[in-house]
This record gives C-alpha cells, sequence and structure tokens, in this order.
C-alpha cells in the first residue's frame, strides 16, 4: 500500500469519526452529513487537519442552498469559520451569470465538481479583496477545493446574528457604513458584491459585517453596474423601515464617479 493511500485512509477515518461525534453532539442526521461529506471534502478537511489549521468541526452556524458553515477549532483552540460548498446537491441556477464574464475565470467545459471547486475559490479570492481594502468581513484563512477556512465572527456562545435579525441601536450609522462599504468596494477595489442585502450581512459589537461574497463581481463584468443598483435598492429598501429613505439613483451616481472615496470613521 502507497503511503499516499495510506494517508488517505487514515484521514477519511478520522474523519468520520469526527462526523460521528458532530452527529452525536448537534443530532443532524447521516442523510444530510453525507450529502456535505463525501469522499473527496473529507480528504480536504483531512488536509487542513493535518495542516494544523483546524482541529475539529464544531457544530453547524448556517445552511444555504449552496454551502454548508460550520463553526471550526484549531489547535490552539481559535474559533474559526469553515464553510463547505455542496457538491452533490448544489444547484447551478444562478452560479454562471456571476462566473461568465469574469476575467478571473474559465467557466467553459467544466464538470459539476470543478464549477464548485471555482465557485469556492471566487469567494476565497473576493474576501482577500475586502481585506486589502478595510473593509469588514471574515479574514480568509485557506481554501482546499471546496473547503473554505475563515475568520469566525461572534462569540463563544454563538455566532454573529445577521443583519435581518438584530434590533439595531443606530440604524442610521449602520446604514451609512454599509453605502460607504458599498462604495469602497467599487472605487478602491473595482468590486462589486453583487448579492448585498440584510441576509448576508452579520452584526457584531454594533458594526456591519459582510458575508457570502462568491457571486462578487470584478467591473470588468458586463453586468457589473446593475448589480451595483441591485446592492444599493436592496440596503435602501430594507432601512426604509427605520425612516431613512434615500435616493438610489443619486447615490448610484455618486459611488461610479471617478474620484476616490475619502476615509470613514466607520470603517475603523
Amino acid at each position: 500500500m502507497s503511503s499516499e493511500k495510506f494517508l488517505d485512509e487514515k484521514w477519511i477515518k478520522k474523519i468520520d469519526r469526527e462526523t460521528q461525534h458532530l452527529i452525536d453532539r448537534i443530532g443532524v442526521d447521516r442523510k444530510t452529513l453525507d450529502e456535505v461529506f463525501d469522499k473527496s471534502t473529507l480528504l480536504s478537511i483531512g488536509k487542513l487537519i493535518s495542516d494544523r489549521l483546524i482541529d475539529y468541526l464544531d457544530f453547524p452556524i448556517s445552511t444555504g442552498k449552496e454551502a454548508n458553515i460550520f463553526r471550526g477549532m484549531t489547535p490552539n483552540k481559535k474559533l474559526v469559520a469553515v464553510k463547505i460548498y455542496r457538491i452533490s446537491t448544489s444547484t447551478f441556477k444562478n452560479i454562471s451569470k456571476y462566473i461568465e464574464g469574469d476575467p478571473r475565470f474559465r467557466y467553459i467545459d467544466r464538470s459539476r465538481r470543478e464549477i464548485i471547486y471555482e465557485w469556492a475559490k471566487k469567494e476565497f479570492k473576493n474576501l482577500e479583496i475586502l481585506k486589502n481594502i478595510n473593509v469588514r468581513a471574515p479574514t480568509p484563512i485557506k481554501r482546499i477545493n471546496n473547503v473554505l477556512v475563515m475568520e469566525y465572527i461572534g462569540d463563544t456562545e454563538k455566532p454573529a446574528p445577521l443583519l435581518k435579525d438584530v434590533q439595531l441601536k443606530d440604524p442610521k450609522k449602520i446604514f451609512n457604513t454599509l453605502i460607504t462599504f458599498i462604495s469602497t468596494m467599487y472605487k478602491k477595489a473595482g468590486f462589486v458584491h453583487a448579492d448585498l442585502s440584510e441576509y448576508n450581512i452579520l452584526i457584531h459589537n454594533n458594526k456591519p459585517y459582510i458575508i457570502d461574497l462568491s457571486q462578487g463581481v470584478l467591473l470588468e463584468h458586463p453586468l457589473s453596474h446593475e448589480f451595483l443598483k441591485r446592492d444599493i435598492h436592496n440596503i435602501t429598501r430594507y432601512f426604509k423601515k427605520f425612516n431613512i429613505k434615500k435616493d438610489e439613483k443619486k447615490l448610484f451616481q455618486q459611488i461610479i464617479q471617478k474620484k476616490d472615496i475619502e476615509d470613514v470613521n466607520q470603517q475603523k
């Protein structure tokens, strides 16, 4: 037996034990976890463990249409978020329009698995963009195939809640910060989130953090301005319930101006 095959089997057995422990701890049925942890995914997690980037998965944070997110623990007891894009049950309904036209990726003639790997790679790169321009988002740590490890946003008891689930202390400040984030992404990085809403913004310590970056596009994408308009609309629509009313067209024109954006206190 080759050493590589031995290591593969070793880590599959280790992850399988961890999977059973996960079932025992949180009561998730085996069928659900089997949809997430196929053999390739188990090997990717095994690689993360062998590289000492994670020690084990703790409990699910969220389940989306394309991915499951787990809280994980590193060997030095630091909390991380581990996002696993599902291979077998992921939907491709909307993926193509975000990858096609993005000069960073080739979408044509890819298998389902390869497309999912590209999707995870896209989110990792987009998280790096936000980190480089100081827009609050989880810091990316490592990606292997369809598994993405990133900063955990929350405390030891529970993850940070979504914007839609929070009673805001200062809605106007949060709104202004989010509009500034949209503008900063556009002007400093030529980047648009493309799906920004109350469902993919976390609130932690009264500050917003942007999440779910896989669909984000560069300005070279032919639909980037349409996506930008939609992001602005989603944020202004949500904050209307706080009696914050802004002209979407005016915000759009202000954002697409060529001059550099000034730094604001909300980002610090």
